[in-house]
């Protein structure tokens, strides 16, 4: 199945590429902040996920807030050409205590949602609640629940120390399970 993507050159001009689906998909999970932010990519073997890499990029508070979005734009791009991931999957801001924080994680998130746009990948976002659902069944699963399904689900062999990253790995999960809905769904 062919289908089109839009490329934009200038302003003036709007160009049209076929890109034809690649088989095996790989999603690049983001848990977002702007001190510590999780990442974690999964790659589609048959109707299994595996983890390819994960871990955390962490940011200086000395560091001005601008130059800390920036770091996180630049982390992300490397990440992306690195890995060459299909599509990039963000956790959601949903609730927060504190309203300074939020609009902080807020900004961040753009900066990270902005380095997938620019890199071409189709980016998912979901919130805390659908990706607990999404791995548990169960909305509310607590942090230490998710952790040993996402071990269990990647069949990793060892637990996963950064909470970031199993976080990341979580929405990668998520996003993996949600495509394959929606293909079902299609069919």
């Amino acid at each position: 199945m062919m289908t089109w993507k839009i490329f934009i050159l200038t302003r003036a001009n709007i160009f049209c590429m076929p890109v034809t689906k690649k088989t095996k998909e790989i999603i690049l999970g983001i848990d977002p902040g702007f001190g510590r932010v999780g990442w974690g990519v999964i790659i589609q073997n048959g109707s299994d996920w595996q983890a390819v890499n994960y871990g955390c990029i962490e940011t200086f508070a000395t560091d001005s807030f601008v130059d800390r979005l920036v770091e996180l734009y630049e982390a992300i791009k490397k990440i992306i050409k690195k890995y060459q991931p299909t599509r990039m999957a963000v956790e959601d801001l949903f609730f927060f205590k504190n309203l300074k924080t939020a609009v902080k994680v807020g900004q961040a998130r753009g900066a990270i949602l902005l380095a997938g746009a620019r890199n071409g990948l189709e980016v998912d976002e979901f919130t805390p609640l659908q990706v607990k659902q999404a791995l548990t069944g169960y909305g509310r699963a607590e942090k230490g629940q998710m952790q040993k399904m996402v071990q269990a689900v990647l069949k990793l062999k060892q637990p996963i120390k950064s909470d970031d990253a199993a976080d990341a790995l979580a929405v990668a999960l998520c996003a993996g399970q949600s495509l394959w809905v929606k293909r079902v769904s299609d069919k």
